[in-house]
């Protein structure tokens, strides 16, 4: 891929909608998106002070219709229309195995992972259609080729979305709207950290032995992801849709 140049600010006048945009991996891409100069509406289910400045914030919970409404509403009050769609949003509790799983978190697994960005990219993809131009990411998870019971409800979620993105990116190339996927492995977040601490917990990763070793050497950075997401929405990646970029160190390869 081609970098731009250091100062260059290629996404001026763009306007940004980042979900889960308060820590880790999505404050580290609303952070790329504001120094490329765009304009940066982000979101998660209440305020903290990690929110990068400079960013608008709302708080809104996606997980439902409703709350897709009301954040799409905000979006368009705050931005006036949104170019770049980033859906960061997504988690699940690990339980002893598939069949622990409750009803309800198999539920709030899909509605988060998954069918947050099909309801908010519903309401916002026909106005980037009447632009005939935008870009939608969905970030997924690099462990969906190796789902495990106890994060079933995820990856399994995960996939879905993997498969939507790809259909979705067909449907919506015809009006200039790229849409692709980035499924990070092993990141050093304070969510995914406090994710394997819980694990960890109940008997499924006591120490570092247990967690296969990354070939690069080293746990991801919530900046490896905010950088392949910045190159993604820009005019750097115009030729490049229906993908998933897999950014894991090589921890999961894919065929």
């Amino acid at each position: 891929m081609t970098t731009p140049e250091n100062g260059t600010r290629e996404l001026a006048g763009k306007r940004a909608l980042v979900t889960g945009g308060s820590r880790g991996i999505g404050a580290a891409i609303v952070r790329q998106l504001l120094d490329a100069g765009a304009e940066v509406l982000t979101t998660a289910r209440s305020a903290t002070d990690t929110v990068p400045e400079g960013a608008s914030f709302v708080a809104a919970d996606v997980r439902s219709k409703a709350g897709a409404e009301a954040l799409a509403a905000a979006a368009r009050e705050t931005l006036g229309g949104v170019d770049i769609l980033v859906h960061n949003a997504g988690g699940a509790r690990p339980h002893q195995g598939a069949s622990a799983i409750p009803d309800e978190e198999w539920q709030d697994a899909l509605d988060l992972n998954y069918l947050a960005s099909v309801r908010l990219d519903s309401l916002l993809a026909p106005e980037m259609r009447e632009r005939r131009s935008g870009a939608i990411v969905h970030i997924s998870s690099a462990a969906v080729t190796t789902p495990v019971g106890p994060f079933l409800h995820y990856t399994a979620a995960k996939a879905a979305l993997e498969n939507y993105s790809r259909g979705l990116a067909l449907e919506l190339a015809p009006f200039g709207i790229r849409v692709n996927t980035v499924s990070p492995g092993r990141t050093a977040t304070p969510g995914g950290e406090a994710t394997r601490e819980q694990w960890a917990s109940m008997g499924g990763t006591p120490d570092q032995s247990d967690i296969p070793a990354v070939p690069l050497g080293r746990d991801g950075l919530p900046g490896d992801i905010a950088d392949t997401v910045s190159f993604l929405v820009s005019e750097r990646a115009s030729w490049l849709t229906a993908s998933t970029l897999v950014v894991d160190g090589g921890e999961f390869p894919r065929g």
